[in-house]
């Protein structure tokens, strides 16, 4: 990997064209961006048009929908993403034609090499959040930092924020090991759960993953010392450990029961106070995570506490739509069992009348792999919508439906089509209810179609 890195870095400077194979994708349309204002020629192609091809051709990249060889003719270097496979007929043609191709975990690698300061925040789960509540601490300290969030975050109106300090901070993903391209001087390592087993072969396979990206780190390591799976994953390694209980160097002291306010308590010491605008348990855990970082970098606790009062979510994290026929409704990105508990755990302090969930299952791997768990967390709700599942980079070769969770959670809905999810909620949604729509596909057009009624 090393000697792919340094070769890449001939072609990222200044006046070289390269080209991003699925450039819309939530981490290829910031990187795109970012390489732009390094002032390179920048192209991509995607196989649908979408508000982030739109963002990415409203600053000056050529971007086309569809995959053609002929989009890569003329570029210096390909980047690709990992759902990009050798069959696509760009990366086909690049081989062909001898053009160097990278992955997009590769080419951040490059970036962040730039930096002071690479804080890398990974996860199976809370990447998202996490990462963006470090940027509004960062922010308030005036750190100045670039930033890769892979989501929308209101703060910047965008994921992605290019600095002139010496501080980066980036989601990192295991999916198919691309976090070990990277070059953390922190590493962030939020729980590790069983998860894109697509990919790895079980639970230990992907605790070897972090385990290699801990140990990538070059200044330290934070990790959720309460989750005995990110324990298991890191022995051997050196690292500070964040988490509820007494044992944990960073930890949470005096939380009020709805878990939105805390103290930060760092090496037995008052760090400081935290106000917050989100919910639930698995929220806390993400802000004392963030406290962590903004701790071991040496952020004054008071820009912690003014950086989070600030913090109300990122897009599709627990996002609040809109009120139909006198319900609430939000979307959520939750494609794993447990983002599914803390969502659903989250809701019930609101004290809902019902809480209505519309699922969108997130790849067929995946759903077959934690069937029984995602029956367990969705009977947790007073009712049950289930769209079908959403292919994502997949074909359906295990033979799997969200007809089959339907017929194991007493009461729940199948429907074919996401107008058929909104027709649905259209008819059954009563005042009082809190109406999720969930999922990391395209389930949260269902709810806005639903939320157009209103108009």
């Amino acid at each position: 990997m090393e000697n792919k890195t340094q070769e890449l870095k001939r072609y990222l400077v200044p006046g070289k064209r390269v080209h991003l194979v699925g450039i819309g994708g939530v981490s290829m349309r910031p990187l795109g961006l970012v390489l732009k204002g390094m002032g390179m020629i920048v192209t991509g192609s995607d196989m649908n048009s979408s508000v982030s091809t739109d963002e990415l051709i409203a600053n000056g990249i050529s971007v086309a929908i569809g995959h053609s060889e002929s989009n890569v003719e003329g570029a210096d270097c390909i980047i690709r993403t990992a759902a990009a496979h050798n069959d696509n007929p760009e990366i086909a043609a690049a081989r062909r034609m001898g053009i160097p191709m990278f992955e997009r975990a590769q080419a951040w690698g490059v970036i962040m090499q730039e930096y002071k300061n690479a804080v890398c925040i990974a996860g199976t789960h809370g990447k998202t959040t996490t990462t963006s509540m470090v940027t509004h601490i960062l922010m308030e300290a005036n750190v100045d930092p670039t930033v890769m969030i892979g989501g929308y975050l209101p703060l910047l109106r965008a994921g992605h924020r290019v600095g002139k300090g010496d501080t980066i901070v980036l989601e990192s993903c295991e999916y198919c090991d691309s976090f070990l391209n990277f070059f953390p001087t922190l590493a962030v390592i939020l729980n590790v759960e069983a998860d894109h087993l697509d990919y790895f072969k079980d639970l230990p396979d992907v605790q070897k993953s972090f385990r290699k990206f801990a140990q990538l780190s070059s200044n330290g390591v934070l990790a959720n010392g309460d989750d005995p799976h990110t324990l298991q994953a890191m022995e051997g390694v050196d690292c500070i450990t964040f988490g509820l209980k007494e044992h944990n160097t960073v930890r949470a002291a005096n939380i009020c029961p709805d878990w939105r306010h805390l103290d930060i308590v760092c090496n037995d010491k008052f760090y400081c106070h935290l106000d917050l605008n989100v919910l639930g348990r698995h929220n806390a855990l993400n802000a004392l995570a963030a406290a962590g970082t903004a701790w071991m970098l040496g952020i004054p606790g008071e820009a912690v506490t003014k950086g989070l009062a600030t913090f109300s979510g990122a897009q599709r994290r627990m996002q609040f739509k809109g009120n139909y026929n006198g319900a609430e409704v939000y979307d959520d990105y939750a494609h794993h069992p447990d983002e599914l508990a803390a969502t659903i755990e989250a809701v019930r302090t609101m004290e809902a009348k019902r809480i209505v969930v519309a699922f969108q299952p997130h790849t067929y791997t995946r759903t077959k792999a934690l069937f029984d768990e995602f029956v367990n967390e969705l009977k947790k709700a007073d009712l049950v919508v289930l769209a079908e599942i959403y292919a994502a980079r997949e074909r359906n070769t295990v033979g799997i439906s969200s007809r089959d969770l339907a017929a194991k959670i007493p009461g729940s809905v199948y429907c074919e089509t996401l107008p058929e999810v909104t027709d649905y909620l259209r008819r059954i949604v009563q005042q009082g209810d809190v109406v999720l729509t969930v999922g990391a596909g395209d389930i949260y057009r269902a709810g806005e179609a639903l939320l157009k009624d209103n108009v």
